[in-house]
């Protein structure tokens, strides 16, 4: 029998991560056995991890130790047994796979253009995570892009949701949009939205001053700015913030500054895992936690699956053709390197002009 293996992250220091190897599952009736060819580590991961308890990251993939956690990727995989009568062996997949190099399956709701896995330590999960697609019937698949694709979507897909509740909402009534960690990867991406959607709203982007430039490149901004400059901006001005940082004290820079003027404050995830913890006794409004997969299934109900996809793909077609020009993929192969890519992603070490990918 094959093995497998799989990145066990430590729960309690999520920065701790370890192999763990045993023998391949076996698909049962019904199900198929998936070999994962390859997926993206992104600051997305991050957030899984991070947020693993209070956001159910945890239960997609157990891994058998309740202080042991298994953390969701998005990539590729190929279906190595099949005893499900509509799912071929061969049969190439993209959706949420474990940290690791094998998974069980069990098909249900199946139809040209993929399935939902009814396994039962997935019920009660979001529908977002637990659909796959397959991709001989894919019509957002590029061969030449599966790199790009896993690395890019899923942040993609945040960011099309939040400019959808942004502009549902009449931006509540502000016209300047201020990003936080600005040349992180969902950040780049909300701002391709914002610039195709909404080309009146002001996009600034907050970074790092070793990032300005890298930034400003993109030509995805109207302005960027370092963090220690913040207070230079104009605060007369009604501004929404999306926090991709997770930092409290530049929150609370950004509510001191702007104060009434700030009309919402959106948190999205935690790029800045260390400095996480939130901001106390903030001026102006309370800021608000986006949960991506809340907001699309408003969206799923008002336009049903085949709406929502045929939208969302749209918006992802257009920002795919300038995506490949945003970041060098870096393939790493093997458990370790696997491992090591983790850890250096959790400990903010990789350049924000790479696209991680690991092939277990």
């Amino acid at each position: 029998m094959s093995q497998s293996i799989a990145i066990h992250v430590d729960k309690a220091d999520i920065s701790k991560a370890a192999i763990s190897e045993a023998s391949a599952p076996e698909a049962g009736e019904g199900q198929i056995l998936c070999a994962i060819e390859s997926f993206a580590i992104t600051a997305n991961n991050i957030t899984y991890a991070a947020m693993g308890e209070t956001m159910h990251y945890w239960r997609f993939f157990p891994s058998g130790d309740d202080s042991k956690g298994i953390v969701p990727v998005w990539g590729h995989a190929k279906v190595i047994a099949s005893h499900h009568p509509d799912i071929a062996e061969g049969e190439r997949l993209y959706g949420y796979w474990p940290m690791g190099s094998h998974v069980v399956l069990t098909p249900s709701d199946v139809s040209k253009g993929g399935f939902l896995d009814a396994a039962e330590h997935r019920q009660g999960l979001a529908e977002v995570y637990n659909r796959y697609r397959r991709l001989n019937a894919d019509p957002s698949h590029n061969p030449d892009f599966e790199g790009g694709r896993a690395v890019f979507e899923p942040l993609f897909m945040t960011s099309f949701l939040i400019e959808d509740q942004f502009r549902r909402n009449g931006f509540y009534e502000a016209g300047t949009a201020i990003l936080t960690s600005a040349s992180s990867k969902t950040a780049l991406a909300l701002a391709h939205v914002l610039k195709d959607t909404s080309p009146t709203i002001r996009c600034i982007g907050l970074t790092s001053p070793g990032n300005v430039a890298f930034v400003e490149e993109t030509g995805l901004y109207d302005e960027v700015v370092a963090y220690d400059a913040i207070e230079s901006l104009d605060a007369g001005n009604a501004v929404v913030t999306v926090d991709f940082a997770g930092n409290g004290a530049v929150l609370k820079r950004l509510h001191s500054h702007w104060a009434d003027n700030l009309r919402y404050s959106m948190l999205v995830g935690a790029t800045h895992v260390d400095a996480r913890g939130g901001a106390k006794d903030l001026v102006g409004p309370e800021p608000v936690l986006f949960f991506a997969p809340t907001a699309a299934q408003a969206v799923i109900d008002e336009l049903g699956p085949a709406g929502f996809a045929r939208t969302l793909g749209a918006s992802w077609v257009s920002f795919a053709k300038m995506a490949s020009s945003l970041v060098t993929i870096e393939t790493h192969q093997g458990a370790e390197a696997m491992r090591d890519a983790y850890i250096a992603m959790v400990g903010g070490t990789v350049k924000p002009d790479i696209g991680i990918i690991a092939q277990p």
